[in-house]
């Protein structure tokens, strides 16, 4: 099923990723770097509705993987000295300062601390997410949750159009040139797009559902269990202290069960929270960067006291729209693995099963790029089983 290159040594990887092909259904790339070398990059599978077989050049949507690709820029830029982490975000984009968000800065915005995660509040319908110059108007005007710094709450959509304008704002240049110029070609990315060109659609993977399971009937026990595992979710969450309306202000605009992520018009649209679209041996290439201490080929393209800020955990606190404590570094996550959790491990996961991670200690980066799946806003667990056979290996290796 598989096809591509492998390293000997990886092989039990390759072979837990086919099973997750076979029983998953869909497509998936897989590519892994150690110690600077590719040492996987494998693809398997099917990448559209009428079953054309996943290649090597198949580029995949991978929801909010794609913020972790973003924040690269970012830090390209501030390391070019045009951004500072504490500097106020209205420094360079005045109108930002607009309804109390004059102290919000550039740190607060990776950290998901600018309180500026309902996108309900600034949408009437989804499809609002297609139009870029109306969706930075707004936010600019937007009236944060909470004052910068008190708390942190997941800006799983508002996120891509706040550092997105703000590398414009920097560079003079759009969000793709931008993206291109100081990220794809420096690493020589072979996809890398937010906002698909027309002549690259064609390579782009379908998104394909999971086939539905028939309901069982219903019956007074399992309305009498439904029930009552919904008061007990609503009891934890209250207990923890946690805002259950945030989940629906952060990740649910009016309409999105009409918004068709599939479409091609979705695909062109610049969404980078939401729609980046790679192939997973771009995702790994972008974080075998940080795992090489910020220097690729020989070149450095992130210095020292950049990285060090970056992984540098800003805190653990449990924040809001997501009731799980993330231990937030300068836009990215902690690695989640069954078993053993790799500390120094940061990268980003996204909606759908797709993530990318990078963990200095072990000089080791991974990318997992697929086209079905489902779960939470973090994926679900095929990245996690992915993640700690890897680590397993790589320690063996040691």
């Amino acid at each position: 099923m598989l096809q591509g290159y492998l390293h000997t040594d990886f092989r039990p990887l390759a072979q837990l990723l086919e099973r997750q092909i076979r029983s998953h259904g869909g497509g998936a790339a897989l590519c892994v770097y150690h110690r600077g070398e590719k040492v996987v990059d494998l693809w398997g599978g099917v990448a559209t509705q009428q079953g054309a077989p996943w290649q090597a050049s198949t580029l995949a949507l991978s929801y909010s993987t794609g913020k972790g690709v973003l924040a690269l820029l970012i830090h390209r830029l501030v390391d070019a000295g045009l951004l500072h982490y504490d500097d106020p975000v209205c420094h360079y984009w005045p109108e930002f300062a607009a309804n109390g968000k004059a102290t919000v800065t550039l740190r607060h915005l990776l950290c998901h601390e600018a309180g500026l995660y309902n996108i309900r509040a600034v949408t009437a319908d989804a499809h609002d997410m297609l139009d870029w110059p109306t969706m930075v108007q707004r936010l600019a005007a937007a009236q944060p949750e909470h004052p910068p710094g008190q708390t942190w709450g997941y800006h799983a959509l508002t996120l891509g159009w706040l550092l997105g304008h703000l590398a414009e704002r920097v560079t003079g240049r759009t969000l793709a040139a931008a993206l291109d110029e100081w990220v794809a070609t420096p690493l020589t990315l072979d996809g890398c797009y937010f906002g698909l060109p027309d002549h690259e659609q064609q390579r782009c993977a379908d998104l394909l559902k999971l086939p539905r399971r028939p309901r069982p009937p219903a019956s007074p026990w399992r309305n009498w269990w439904h029930t009552a595992q919904k008061r007990s979710m609503h009891g934890l969450h209250q207990m923890i202290g946690f805002p259950t309306e945030s989940i629906a202000d952060g990740l649910e605009p009016h309409g999105i069960q009409h918004f068709d992520f599939n479409s091609e018009a979705v695909r062109r649209a610049c969404i980078p929270a939401a729609n980046g679209i790679f192939t997973a041996r771009s995702l790994a290439r972008v974080y075998a960067l940080f795992a090489e201490g910020g220097s690729w080929r020989g070149e450095t393209l992130l210095q020292p006291r950049i990285i060090e800020q970056i992984e540098r955990i800003q805190q653990r606190s449990m924040g809001r729209v997501i009731a799980l404590p993330l231990h937030w570094r300068l836009g990215y996550h902690r690695v989640f693995s069954i078993g053993r959790q790799p500390a120094d491990a940061y990268g980003h996961f996204g909606f759908g099963g797709s993530g990318a991670w990078a963990d200095p200690s072990r000089r080791l980066s991974l990318a997992l790029t697929v086209n079905r799946g489902s779960g939470t806003p973090m994926g679900d667990l095929r990245l996690p089983r992915l993640n700690a056979c890897v680590l397993k290996i790589v320690d063996q290796r040691a």
